[in-house]
């Protein structure tokens, strides 16, 4: 049974005419009287009697159009209802922000949306990508801020910004005397990073030169804490491009481009993908776009709005 089959059986009761039906509803008489049949064969009743003209429903046809009219109505409530809730711009949004976005996001877009939707609500969750995509996958959280590519199963990714990566580095190493670094020549010794779990730690053990070993005696659970460990004890960090804004002037000189290739990383919007809430998704799109730099923003995103 299919909400088109309801349809085409009170197109029917409404005309009293096959033809007449299958012309309201933009089909053939022949596709109409066929699923009307397999209708009636489902349900292993009579619901029209054909031999009349113009043609009536059958005492039980008659329970059944009645009831199909009011599922009908109540998909017509749900569709208004869906529509309704994409364009609404009020209301509370969860959002779940990794670590090592949410201290270049999160600060200005809470002023954001307050000043421009101050209908909406926002309610952040800092955590790991982990504990996002788990959330998202309970419905516990309505939208992620991630590093993506992540690949989940009934998740969207939707990418917002991209990233690069730059080399914080203490005056006492030998790589602080190059302008640039090529990625695949950065070695592991002296490298400090952050704890497992962080997915920026990954993409910089990507970085560097696997083929040296990792010596670092302490993993860092943030990366200012990263920063102040190597201005106190020496070697070197890598850091995102936002970070920079964060340094005084002093520690900018202890920067350096990463080259051959330059690393970059991918933030996304993830949602589950029985979203709805369009609008929401698209007032978390505009805000974080008024916060970065017009240059790394993801080039789709500049031009067309998020359509679910």
């Amino acid at each position: 049974m299919t909400l088109q089959q309801m349809e085409y059986i009170v197109a029917v009761d409404k005309y009293r005419h096959f033809v007449k039906a299958a012309e309201s509803c933009h089909v053939t008489q022949s596709t109409l009287s066929v699923m009307i049949q397999k209708l009636e064969d489902e349900l292993d009743v009579q619901i029209f009697n054909r031999n009349s003209h113009p043609v009536s429903p059958t005492p039980i046809g008659e329970k059944i159009i009645s009831q199909a009219k009011v599922v009908l109505f109540n998909v017509s409530q749900l569709k208004e209802m869906i529509l309704s809730e994409r364009q609404q711009e009020s209301g509370e949004v969860k959002l779940g922000v990794i670590p090592t976005v949410a201290p270049y996001i999160l600060p200005k877009l809470f002023g954001v949306i307050a000043e421009r939707y101050p209908g909406v609500t926002l309610r952040v969750t800092e955590t790991r990508s982990a504990s996002i995509l788990e959330k998202l996958d309970k419905a516990e959280l309505d939208v992620g801020l991630l590093a993506t590519p992540v690949g989940r199963p009934g998740l969207l990714e939707i990418p917002v910004y991209y990233e690069k990566f730059v080399a914080y580095i203490s005056p006492g190493e030998s790589l602080y005397n190059r302008e640039e670094i090529e990625s695949g020549r950065m070695p592991t010794e002296r490298l400090w990073v952050l704890q497992e779990g962080h997915c920026l730690r990954n993409q910089v053990m990507n970085i560097c030169d696997q083929r040296s070993g990792y010596s670092s005696i302490y993993e860092a659970g943030s990366i200012d804490t990263l920063v102040k460990i190597v201005d106190e004890n020496g070697g070197y960090t890598i850091i995102p491009e936002l970070h920079l804004a964060m340094l005084t002037e002093a520690q900018k000189a202890h920067v350096r481009k990463i080259v051959d290739p330059a690393p970059v990383r991918e933030v996304s919007l993830m949602i589950r993908q029985d979203y709805v809430r369009e609008r929401m998704l698209n007032i978390l799109a505009e805000s974080i776009r008024r916060i970065l730099p017009e240059a790394m923003i993801d080039k789709r995103l500049k031009k067309f709005a998020i359509s679910l």
